[in-house]
């Protein structure tokens, strides 16, 4: 990283909005199987009763998010290398990244769960049968658009389709729980009001793996700083000197990177509780059962009792873009964490930055082949996108700690947030430590 991209950042919140875009990417990459599918699976499961933890999920990651997108534009390295920087045992790679290795295979399942759900997309769009070859049909046509538009581009595509997809669903799910209010699931402010009180319902495993997937999952948190450095905050900063310039730049830019993860924040979790409120209030209202087979018709019947047979087009146009945008970004992520995973575990070497963008591309190839041959061996998307949830949520700890030993040990100490903030950042890093050892002592 030279110095000849170093700019300032803007100053004006107008100018900062331009530049904002990682945000944006992991909000497309949240609002999908973790809101559409396991938020609303949730609602349906528990009713209203979970609203605070819903929002407490989404509110209290940003905080792990903020200071791993800290590390990354003040160092210049990518995620798995700062997790690669932790001190502890080894063998070849870190301890950290032994784990995150086991958590990458645990959300490639919850992707094919995925794929598997825009398959029942279609078959609900052509009224063909779930068993037919046609499902098979859609899942591969499905999986090659997404490895044939990320072969050709880059991240500008990656921001520019996030952005619109982001837009598109968020506001048709909000216009969906705005126009519930004129059916018989319409919600009363005391159904809000009991949901927004401290309360657990009897069976809490659900709510903790939706926990995982909520808001920015580990993934997501992996995945923010690899966009951050794309995005080019790292290269505007500059390479580390510790002179009053590099610092005042890399306080600039961080203060961007700020706005940025928060704008994002704002948006899914808007989004989040609205999948939320749908599923309590019409999915659990009616006792609607929720399996793999008749997953997302029962979930396009939140439309249909709010927009009538237009909420179908609705739901089902919203629902592909949503399913397939993430998909899109986790795939493009998921990447680049296995082209520098193979330079971690001394698999490969990289000449020049051209020859890690041909391993990319060539590996979200091979990566929706994967997905895909998951998918139509298993046909259970519910439980697919289950298991990735459980992955990330033991993963959170973890990350929380990476998080919290790089504000303290690693980044400039001019550079490092205030008293109130890092008190925040550990309340999150505890409140991933219960949600963690709670999943495995659950399995136990």
């Amino acid at each position: 990283m030279g110095t000849s991209a170093v700019q300032e950042a803007p100053k004006s919140l107008a100018a900062i909005l331009r530049q904002i875009g990682p945000g944006l990417i992991i909000s497309a990459n949240v609002v999908g199987s973790g809101e559409l599918i396991a938020t609303t699976l949730l609602g349906a499961e528990v009713g209203f009763i979970l609203l605070w933890f819903i929002v407490f999920s989404c509110f209290i990651k940003v905080f792990i998010q903020v200071e791993l997108g800290r590390y990354a534009i003040s160092e210049g390295v990518s995620t798995l290398d700062a997790l690669n920087a932790l001190p502890g045992p080894r063998l070849i790679v870190s301890w950290c990244v032994i784990l995150w290795t086991a958590m990458y295979v645990g959300t490639l399942f919850q992707l094919s769960g995925m794929l598997g759900t825009v398959g029942q997309v279609f078959d609900l769009l052509f009224r063909t049968d779930p068993a037919a070859w046609t499902h098979t049909l859609w899942v591969i046509l499905t999986a090659g658009a997404i490895g044939l538009l990320l072969f050709v581009g880059r991240y500008k595509l990656i921001e520019r389709f996030s952005i619109a997809m982001v837009v598109f669903f968020s506001f048709t799910t909000l216009a969906a729980v705005f126009a519930l209010q004129a059916t018989e699931w319409s919600i009363s402010a005391e159904q809000i009001r009991s949901g927004l009180v401290f309360g657990l319902p009897a069976d809490t495993a659900i709510a903790f793996v939706v926990f995982g997937i909520t808001g920015v999952g580990a993934s997501e948190l992996i995945y923010y700083p690899i966009w951050c450095l794309e995005k080019g905050y790292a290269r505007y900063v500059g390479r580390r000197d510790d002179s009053p310039e590099w610092v005042e730049r890399a306080r600039s830019w961080i203060r961007v990177m700020n706005v940025d993860a928060w704008v994002s924040m704002v948006i899914y979790t808007i989004t989040t509780i609205a999948f939320y409120i749908l599923g309590a209030a019409v999915l659990h209202g009616s006792g609607a059962d929720v399996t793999d087979s008749n997953l997302m018709a029962q979930l396009s019947t939140m439309y249909t009792e709010t927009f009538g047979t237009l909420g179908f087009w609705i739901f089902l146009s919203g629902a592909f873009m949503v399913l397939f945008s993430t998909m899109f970004v986790a795939t493009g992520a998921n990447a680049r964490l296995f082209a520098d995973a193979s330079r971690l575990y001394r698999v490969l070497r990289f000449r020049t930055d051209e020859h890690r963008q041909s391993l990319v591309k060539f590996t979200c190839i091979g990566i929706v082949v994967f997905l895909s041959i998951v998918y139509l061996g298993t046909g259970q998307p519910v439980t697919l996108v289950l298991i990735g949830g459980f992955a990330q949520a033991l993963m959170l700890p973890f990350l929380g700690f990476a998080a919290l030993y790089f504000r303290y040990r690693v980044v400039h100490p001019q550079l490092r947030p205030g008293r109130s903030w890092s008190v925040l950042a550990i309340i999150s890093f505890l409140s991933l430590v219960v949600i963690g050892a709670y999943q495995f002592l659950d399995r136990l």
